[in-house]
């Protein structure tokens, strides 16, 4: 039974790219039924996974040993009873609540829960190199095939916007007058943000195969790879392949004249820095850059074109200073002039409507337009306005809940994002396990010589690349695609670093 577990384990990773299909969160198959299908897959697949492996009498015995653990499941269920008792009542500007709804939370917190069972399943299943090798390997060519394939043949989805692009890769260099939105391509997948951190994440594992076994498949696929992460547009994809080869060359050379326990490997050197030196050259032509470029060139025209607009909101408000009419008046002028303010009319129309609360977006009015024009500026302004109206201290340790924030705004930058939603317990829970067991692999890898692996040393790094990408750009850590990826990959680096140290006894 422990064998078809981990096959199961293994093809259900595997499987995680079809899974984020744009259409299962677009369009009909999202209304078909009252959650996603993909969650409602995911969620029977962990459950068949339980059902397998505590099928076992063995497995029930080791779990009652592991004291930690069951303290742990506790807390879970004790905070996830208190979170939703707390968010029931709320207050807020908004009639509507925001949507707030207790079945989706409750969805929410199963779902933020499947990942951590998937932790303590590879680490106790025993997952071999090789099986480690193939799913990597397998997600890397899933994901990247995906995105080139569908960028050269023009059937790619944008990663900004809706629809599919207009241009291909080769048309980056002939036609620099194509909006960075109409080729920036996240293939088929729905969030380019969470495509982005998993690709940064894969990038050293990639890397860490192609030096341990030299081939031209693997070549190819880092090559690939390379491509898709430029293709794709985001800082994330783009600054982590160019950071991200670099530092993989470091930790190669690091074991190779220091640690000195990898071999010599010239071929794979050379094919590195060649892809380091293409995507180098590439990356001027690429959305990315023409990304940055246009919304600085955006903020600066917005600040210099409201001459109009500025005299004509100073007489309003010196007409009317105070009351309803003042609150008129404003609304009014938001109406007809945020798209001259630059800014997303999904956040003045839908986030946070300016018919509810307009005084606040006059303050954000008044900001420099390199300020409006930053997203997470606004999606965390958008918060803790929400935060203050509700005006309840608990908020801060266990959230305004994840409806709300996501019916506001994702905000792009996770364990903040959590903490919004779920607080700072919550937070520490949910999103802990995986900081913690970074620190345990990281200490575990400094005071133990035999754990100095180059693998180990990979793995740490993948996960201080997705964790990085997850702070930095958001849409990782709610999203199952990713976490469930980086929940394998965390409980085979516990399995790696296994040995019979005080530290590891709590993950045993």
């Amino acid at each position: 039974m422990k064998e078809k577990t981990r096959t199961a384990l293994f093809w259900f990773i595997l499987i995680q790219p079809f899974l984020d299909l744009y259409w299962f969160y677009n369009g009909k198959l999202a209304t078909i039924l009252p959650f996603t299908l993909p969650t409602i897959i995911r969620i029977l697949a962990v459950g068949i996974l339980i059902g397998m492996f505590f099928s076992k009498k063995d497995s029930w015995q080791k779990l009652n040993k592991q004291k930690w653990l069951i303290a742990y499941l506790i807390l879970l269920v004790v905070y996830s009873i208190f979170h939703l008792l707390h968010v029931r009542h709320f207050n807020s500007v908004n009639p509507n609540d925001y949507n707030y709804s207790a079945i989706s939370e409750i969805f929410y917190l199963i779902r933020m829960f499947l990942p951590l069972s998937v932790i303590y399943f590879t680490r106790e299943l025993e997952f071999t190199q090789e099986d480690f090798k193939k799913v990597i390997m397998g997600l890397s060519g899933l994901f990247s095939f995906t995105i080139v394939i569908s960028n050269l043949f023009l059937i790619s989805l944008r990663s900004y916007g809706d629809g599919f692009i207009s241009a291909n890769v080769f048309e980056w260099f002939f036609n620099q007058n194509i909006g960075y939105s109409h080729i920036a391509s996240k293939g088929f997948f729905n969030f380019a943000n969470m495509v982005s951190a998993i690709l940064f994440m894969l990038l050293p594992l990639m890397f860490y195969f192609m030096f341990k076994e030299f081939n031209w498949k693997i070549v190819t696929l880092n090559a690939v790879q390379a491509l898709a992460m430029l293709e794709i547009g985001t800082k994330v994809a783009a600054i982590g392949l160019i950071a991200g080869i670099i530092i993989t060359l470091l930790i190669y050379f690091i074991h190779r004249f220091l640690i000195k326990n990898v071999h010599k490997n010239t071929q794979a050197v050379l094919a590195a820095l060649i892809i380091e030196i293409v995507s180098l050259a590439i990356l001027p032509f690429s959305p990315t850059i023409q990304r940055y470029n246009y919304e600085i060139y955006l903020a600066h025209q917005s600040d210099h074109e409201l001459k109009d607009e500025t005299k004509e909101l100073e007489a309003g408000l010196k007409k009317y200073p105070h009351g309803k009419k003042r609150q008129d008046f404003l609304r009014t002028f938001i109406k007809e002039n945020y798209h001259s303010y630059a800014l997303n009319e999904k956040f003045v129309t839908k986030s946070y409507p300016y018919q509810y609360d307009p005084e606040f977006w006059l303050s954000i009015m008044k900001q420099p337009g390199e300020t409006r024009m930053q997203n997470r500026y606004l999606e965390r302004a958008m918060l803790d306005k929400v935060v203050a109206t509700n005006n309840n201290k608990l908020d801060k340790f266990m959230g305004i809940s994840y409806t709300r924030e996501s019916n506001i705004f994702n905000l792009e930058r996770d364990f903040t994002s959590q903490i919004y939603s779920l607080g700072w317990f919550g937070m520490i829970l949910f999103i802990g396990p995986y900081v913690t067991i970074l620190a345990y692999g990281i200490l575990k890898w400094i005071l133990n010589k035999n754990k100095r692996t180059y693998l180990a040393t990979s793995i740490l790094m993948a996960m201080v690349f997705m964790l990085a990408a997850a702070f930095s750009s958001g849409n990782v850590m709610d999203f199952l695609t990713a976490s469930f990826i980086l929940a394998f990959v965390s409980g085979f680096l516990l399995k790696e670093l296994a040995g019979e140290s005080r530290v590891h006894r709590l993950f045993k």
